[in-house]
């Protein structure tokens, strides 16, 4: 029997007990790797590497003959060459639906902190004016709820779909543009035009590719509610930053969160770091990253190597 060796690039992205896998190996993990040289080196000879956020692209992939699986601890595989892989055989596993909890509840925590003014309210707090109130409230940001409000999504998938579900608890009305039909009572489908001009908030829930690369940008932010919230708790990328940091400090839509940037970590350019506004809250790519989840993650990524070594790999990307 092949004895496998098996190397984890990123382990520090992984805060979770990480079980060994069920089978003869051998295993090295490094905190972190960076550059191409650097994962070059560290996979020579490997048959599994396990990565989050290290790229593979056909200049790795290139030099790693004895590569037959990669397995992704994370959903999205952007940072895969999948059509490389596919044309060497490597097998591509990522891991789904284990965050069906922590990113709605991030993506609702959001919404609500912008919609009730949390920032504002703890900075005017932190400057001593509720102190010098003449009333036992303050007033000065204008709250709104999210009952009564229509909630736009990007996307459908599984995040989509608990994102709407929490959404209806609060007595939202959901509608969505999704990019296939949606075989569920219920749900109200609209143009991509119409969630841009009728959503009171717009959450994205939508993988990055070619075409949804900046799919916001400078027109589709002014098509939206002055009073609009824009939510992306999927990819930075699919919004054009520099578009959406302008839009912010002219107000053209009333506010945004994001836990997601174009370049993670950020580059210290990044238009978005830069606003000190109340009503822009960025969070670091955290949505993703509760306890519970990120348990769930590790023990779904063995599951992947096992039924690979079994010969019937699971949850296949290429």
């Amino acid at each position: 029997m092949t004895q496998h060796s098996i190397v984890f690039l990123d382990r520090d992205s992984l805060i979770a007990n990480l079980r060994r896998p069920a089978f003869a190996h051998t295993w090295a993990e490094h905190a972190h790797t960076k550059g191409s040289e650097e994962t070059v080196a560290r996979l020579a000879g490997t048959s599994i590497a396990i990565t989050n956020k290290v790229p593979l692209r056909e200049a790795e992939l290139a030099q790693l003959p004895d590569l037959k699986m990669i397995a992704v601890a994370a959903t999205g595989t952007d940072i895969i060459d999948l059509p490389a892989c596919r044309a060497r055989g490597i097998v591509v596993a990522n891991i789904r639906d284990y965050a069906r909890a922590t990113v709605p509840e991030h993506t609702l925590a959001l919404m609500l902190a912008l919609r009730r003014q949390l920032i504002a309210y703890r900075a005017d707090i932190e400057a001593g004016l509720w102190q010098q109130s003449s009333r036992f409230c303050l007033f000065g940001h204008p709250i709104r709820d999210l009952a009564g409000s229509r909630l736009g999504l990007l996307g459908y998938g599984a995040l989509g779909k608990s994102v709407a579900q929490l959404a209806r608890a609060f007595g939202m009305e959901v509608a969505v543009h999704n990019r296939s039909p949606i075989a569920e009572d219920g749900v109200i489908e609209v143009s991509f035009d119409e969630l841009l001009a009728t959503s009171d908030i717009i959450s994205l829930h939508l993988p990055l590719t070619d075409k949804t690369r900046n799919m916001i940008g400078a027109a589709e932010l002014a098509r939206m509610k002055p009073s609009a919230l824009l939510i992306n708790t999927a990819r930075g990328g699919l919004v054009d930053e520099a578009a959406l940091a302008d839009a912010l400090t002219r107000g053209v839509i009333a506010g945004a969160g994001f836990d997601v940037l174009s370049k993670e970590p950020p580059l210290p350019d990044n238009p978005l770091l830069a606003l000190r506004l109340p009503n822009f809250i960025l969070t670091p790519h955290t949505a993703w990253a509760s306890g519970e989840a990120m348990q769930l993650l590790a023990d779904m990524l063995i599951d992947n190597v096992e039924a690979f070594e079994r010969g019937a790999p699971i949850n296949v990307v290429t």
